[in-house]
């Protein structure tokens, strides 16, 4: 069993987000640096701490890996010196191609709701189907977990759409240049209100909405159903 204390959701922020920021705006132009250098040392942090994550929990981790190819797409993009269009595609592909999956899901007999929200790994799921078949609401419900999907699906694809739209608003500078490094961490810096905060406010809303589901077809409450 791994004992290792969870780290510090600052320190975390820190070293993927605030830091690479900092030295993306500040150290570009620098003589001791230059823009490549600078993209480079910015690119370590969160690529070394993708790393050591994947290092210490001894397993995949699908997030830790589309981080670090988010990482590295961005590196390849300036140091390559392409196109900023193509910044913004990959700040929206990542999230759009999830809830692109997750949507699609809906239409299955496996919406991907079970494996993100609705899982024996968060809830007591044997206990909520027996209530809702004692109650005669299992049909019922599971087109309500159908709704539950479309509005994860949702999330992502928001996601996608301000990723997009923050890069092509604050990223127009040629790839390469120390105006493009500046501009990629002020985008980085504001992506957490922008992006982050009300996709996280959606979730909420969307786990809110399949535990009032929960309690009105099976009748049960919150404590009743989340695994200690």
């Amino acid at each position: 069993m791994n004992n290792a204390a969870k780290p510090n959701p600052l320190i975390e922020l820190s070293i993927t987000l605030i830091i690479p920021s900092i030295i993306l705006m500040k150290f570009s132009g620098s003589e001791d640096l230059g823009t490549v250098n600078a993209l480079l040392l910015a690119l370590t942090f969160p690529l070394l701490w993708g790393v050591r994550s994947l290092v210490r929990e001894r397993k995949v981790n699908l997030l830790a890996v589309l981080g670090l190819v988010s990482i590295l797409l961005t590196g390849g993009i300036g140091l390559l010196q392409l196109d900023t269009h193509w910044l913004a595609v990959k700040e929206a592909a990542i999230p759009g191609l999830i809830g692109l999956v997750v949507v699609i899901s809906a239409f299955t007999s496996r919406p991907l709701v079970r494996v993100l929200l609705f899982s024996p790994a968060l809830m007591n799921v044997e206990l909520i189907q027996e209530k809702l078949h004692q109650r005669g609401n299992a049909v019922t419900f599971e087109e309500r977990l159908k709704i539950t999907t479309w509005m994860l699906g949702g999330s992502f694809l928001f996601s996608s759409a301000m990723n997009y739209f923050l890069a092509t608003w604050i990223v127009n500078s040629p790839a390469g240049t120390p105006a493009f490094n500046e501009e990629l961490g002020r985008m980085n810096l504001l992506s957490y209100p922008v992006i982050a905060l009300p996709s996280m406010l959606i979730m909420i809303a969307v786990f809110y909405y399949l535990t009032r589901t929960i309690f009105e077809l099976a009748g049960l409450k919150l404590t009743e159903v989340i695994k200690h």
